[in-house]
């Protein structure tokens, strides 16, 4: 039997909501069909564009914030190609994704109308790319200033009396590849040049700037940017508040990702093994920022994560359609349960990509709608948001088979919610087995506990015909005396437990 051991009196951290953040790019169908069907489509429901059922899900979910344009669409992305009457918008063919039409009918005024729909904060990715430094000034302008000026007014031509909010504004995007292929100290010069023009017009809004970070284990990278960021005058910290980190799960390689629904357990573990690489890449990316940022002022902003497989046959290999299953669940699980064991660091990291692109939590076709395993995870572990991290650990053992792809058996996080429960997840890896869990928490009384669960065989995944083949059901297999608490976790599962103590 498993011991887990928690102590709601060693508050570690505080998890920001924006760690189960999204990220939607102009790519495939995430933005078009998937997010926005146009405001004068009357075969699905929609408000100002935007589909009800995909806003209504994902405000179920709690979607605390949204990337946008890009991804590697964000550097060759002019943000006036997308303002103003839509028949007088520039079109252009999407080079990076598919060789399709992009008629920017979604630009700046849908994306914000988008965000006020679901609740969610705005993350905008700015073009350092193929971008002038006028050009981001003047977008950081015309969204956020509320006076007298050329930008304020063209906003308010294009229907917009009010200023939005700007919560977070990237400089560029994987500027070492897609983004201008250069050197980190030449981007780091360029970041210092660029930040400098992303103003805050307002003191009660202030704009949380984020240099583009590392690919992977490019911790050199890391070095150059922060070191060439961080040289006197270093105001502002550095002129950074958050620094990013790209790393997809792709068991095979660039080369063999393999499929999304057809792989065996080998794969399975291989996948598993590659996603617990994650946390790795924080602690050595971390140590790197701790020696410019001691007090970890800049935060540690992982906005692509996700499974990355062979698109699904029969589609445009550039759309990167791909369907979702339990295996992706327990990535989704792996992944938020070690973002928030290093909270202290990540601010906030944003899963690649919201709507049929990649390990999307909601897939479309037509009028259809389905909620992707993934989606029910995020849903599960909302509670996260805003909590405080409790000091928690779970013994485990080794499970797989082959030697170079072992994983632990049990990975978990608990919080301390706002809503003064404790929130405990847990992702079993092992693909046949289930295990016996004894937990503690210290000097506690427990009054009540309800489960819910995402699980079931390791392939399973949700269809247009079958849509609910996969879903979040009740748990009731726990029980409790004391401070004490014992359940057994099933097999390839993702667990959340919500404790009230008296």
């Amino acid at each position: 039997m498993a011991k887990l051991y928690i102590n709601p009196a060693n508050k570690k951290g505080h998890i920001n909501p924006e760690i189960q953040g999204h990220f939607s790019e102009h790519l495939g169908r995430c933005i078009y069909e998937g997010l926005y069907v146009g405001e004068g489509n009357k075969e699905i429901p929609n408000t100002n564009g935007m589909r009800t059922d995909v806003v209504e899900a994902l405000k179920e979910m709690q979607i605390p914030v949204l990337r946008w344009p890009g991804g590697c669409f964000a550097d060759e992305y002019h943000w006036k190609d997308g303002i103003g009457p839509k028949e007088k918008r520039k079109k252009m063919i999407n080079t990076h994704w598919g060789g399709v039409v992009e008629d920017n009918s979604f630009g700046t005024h849908e994306f914000m109308e988008l965000c006020r729909q679901l609740g969610c904060k705005t993350y905008i990715n700015g073009n350092v790319g193929s971008g002038t430094v006028q050009e981001m000034s003047e977008w950081v302008e015309y969204m956020t200033f509320e006076g007298v000026s050329p930008m304020a007014d063209l906003r308010k031509e294009n229907g917009h009396e009010d200023a939005w909010n700007v919560d977070f504004f990237g400089v560029g995007n994987e500027n070492w590849g897609c983004g201008g292929n250069m050197t980190p100290e030449y981007y780091g010069n360029l970041y210092r040049r660029y930040q400098t023009y992303v103003r805050n017009y307002r003191n009660d809004r202030q704009i949380f700037k984020i240099a583009c970070g590392a690919n992977v284990d490019d911790y050199n990278w890391t070095e150059g940017v922060m070191s060439t960021c961080f040289k006197a005058p270093d105001f502002l910290h550095g002129f950074m508040d958050g620094i990013s980190l790209h790393y997809y799960t792709h068991p095979g390689g660039w080369e063999h990702k393999g499929s999304a629904t057809e792989f065996d357990e080998k794969m399975w573990y291989q996948t598993l093994k590659k996603t617990l690489y994650m946390e790795d890449l924080i602690n050595h990316h971390t140590a790197i920022m701790d020696k410019y940022d001691k007090a970890h002022k800049v935060g540690l902003i992982v906005d692509e994560w996700g499974t990355w497989f062979d698109v699904e046959p029969g589609t445009n290999p550039g759309f990167l359609y791909q369907q979702n299953t339990i295996r992706d669940a327990l990535v989704a699980g792996i992944n938020l349960n070690i973002f928030n064991k290093h909270c202290n660091r990540v601010r906030m990291a944003n899963i690649a990509q919201l709507v049929n692109v990649l390990q999307s939590v909601i897939l479309t076709d037509g009028p259809r709608m389905v909620k992707t395993p993934t989606y029910h995870v995020f849903k599960m572990y909302k509670y996260h948001q805003d909590a405080e991290l409790l000091d928690s650990f779970v013994e485990s053992k080794e499970v797989g088979l082959e030697k170079e792809n072992m994983v632990p058996n049990l990975t978990e996080s608990v919080s301390l919610g706002k809503d003064g429960k404790i929130h405990i997840t847990m992702t079993n890896l092992s693909v046949d087995e289930a295990f016996d869990i004894e937990g503690e928490i210290a000097d506690t009384i427990i009054a009540s506990v309800r489960g819910e669960i995402v699980g079931g065989e390791i392939h399973s995944h949700n269809t247009f015909d079958d849509p609910e083949k996969v879903k979040i059901e009740d748990f009731k297999g726990a029980s409790f005396d004391g401070g004490k608490i014992k359940f057994t976790i099933p097999a390839s599962s993702v667990l959340h437990l919500e404790v009230t103590t008296k």
